[in-house]
């Protein structure tokens, strides 16, 4: 069993700035990638930004230059720093990790932006 714990979601203005975090724990041998996945409310869930172990990382378009995903290997963390944040980037936040082939997800934590 693997389990995925965010925090850091929360409410802010348009403009501000939150810093997600995610911890894997459990019976994790060789993690390939983690990334974080967003859900608006009424529609898909959608990628925000994946890292590989090593490598670099993949973001969708309209978060290039405003967020930043980074991960901490020997502790099995991932972070997403959300600067300029904007009322469109609303959802909840699913923290994502492939352990070979196998996926596992968060419960996700809300960030409300505000306007």
């Amino acid at each position: 069993q693997v389990q995925l714990v965010e925090s850091g979601g929360g409410l802010v203005q348009a403009g501000g700035s939150l810093r997600l975090s995610c911890a894997a724990s459990g019976s994790i041998f060789s993690i390939n990638t983690m990334g974080w996945f967003r859900q608006i409310a009424g529609k898909q869930r959608e990628l925000v930004a994946v890292i590989p172990r090593s490598g670099s990382p993949n973001y969708r378009d309209s978060v290039k230059g405003r967020f930043t995903i980074s991960r901490d290997n020997a502790l099995n963390k991932v972070y997403l720093q959300m600067n300029s944040l904007k009322p469109e980037d609303t959802a909840v936040y699913y923290c994502y990790l492939n352990s070979q082939g196998l996926v596992y997800w968060g419960k996700g934590t809300l960030v409300t932006v505000s306007s």
